[in-house]
């Protein structure tokens, strides 16, 4: 594991970061504290020579990562948990005041460089939108358990025949509650969407070392069934149905994506800069793709929408 690393002044960023974005997309980390002028951008990979690339564009230094280096890292780190709606809370650590947590309804997602824990704007955004997305997950799962409930009652009952009969009648309203997550990086969306109720969950990132990252860190919260794969999101096959697909990308690869993004019928964009929304909505009208909601924070934007043959979900405006 590599990491690129330049000490970067304001002006510097406000020239360089879109490029910087269009290369490396979310595995671009801006790094800045208030008491200094100077913040630090990073880019982290397995491959040394695709870093050395950016450092002879952009200058830098590239620094081989010890083999441990995201647990010492995850040590030297605090931050304050961060609440997704009244569902889900995720932790950057394991603590005497949260060891006690509800683990059905929260994640630990070590900070590690270059990768999402859930502070970025473009992965908080998006994970406040999935939970909005999802909300209905949830009403299906406590229906069905309330249904079984009832049925097992009357089953004690009926005959052999009924209760067969019965049984059979019920069936699953999670058969569709699927989502496929495009730029996994750590795995955060994807793990989220699991424990927020999805039955069908596929992560795809390019860089094998996400996908070693999210791995583990499904491993760390005890949440299987989660399909990570190394792929180029360009040429990867989509499934045929899908209903949510999370895409934090940059948005030159969203527009050039659009297309196969339709196999869904909600999506979840982010990852666009502000001056960058105006293509991307003509890109997205071109496409047939109905915006519902759109989040802003600071310089950054996430949408949410839905192809126009999809009803979707009705959301505010935030």
């Amino acid at each position: 594991m590599f990491v690129w690393r330049k000490r970067a002044s304001a002006v510097w960023l406000a020239a360089n970061e879109a490029a910087l974005r269009e290369i490396a997309g979310q595995r671009l980390a801006i790094i800045s504290r208030p008491e200094r002028k100077a913040a630090i951008a990073e880019i982290a990979g397995s491959s040394r020579w695709n870093l050395e690339k950016i450092r002879r564009r952009f200058g830098g230094t590239i620094e081989k990562l010890p083999r441990d280096w995201l647990k010492e890292f995850s040590r030297s780190q605090k931050s304050e948990p961060i609440k997704i709606g009244n569902r889900l809370t995720i932790y950057r650590s394991v603590t005497s005041k949260n060891r006690d947590r509800n683990k059905n309804r929260s994640l630990v997602i070590p900070a590690g460089a270059a990768f999402g824990t859930g502070e970025h704007a473009t992965t908080a955004m998006s994970l406040r939108l999935l939970e909005r997305y999802t909300r209905v997950w949830g009403a299906q799962a406590a229906t069905l358990h309330s249904s079984a409930a009832c049925r097992r009652g009357l089953f004690k009952e009926g005959s052999a025949g009924s209760r067969t009969q019965q049984a059979g009648s019920l069936r699953s309203p999670e058969a569709e509650s699927s989502l496929l997550d495009l730029g996994t990086g750590t795995g955060i969306l994807a793990l989220a969407a699991k424990r927020l109720g999805a039955a069908r969950v596929i992560a795809i990132d390019h860089d094998p070392a996400a996908i070693a990252t999210a791995r583990a860190n499904a491993r760390r919260n005890k949440i299987d069934n989660i399909d990570f794969r190394v792929a180029d999101v360009r040429r990867w096959p989509f499934p045929p149905r899908i209903e949510i697909i999370t895409a934090n990308l940059f948005s030159e690869l969203l527009i050039e994506i659009l297309p196969k993004l339709k196999h869904a019928q909600r999506l979840i964009l982010s990852g666009i800069l502000r001056e960058q929304q105006a293509r991307l909505v003509r890109a997205l009208k071109q496409n047939g793709i109905a915006i519902v909601g759109t989040r802003r924070r600071g310089k950054w934007i996430a949408i949410a929408c839905h192809p126009k043959r999809s009803r979707g979900i009705p959301m505010r405006r935030p």
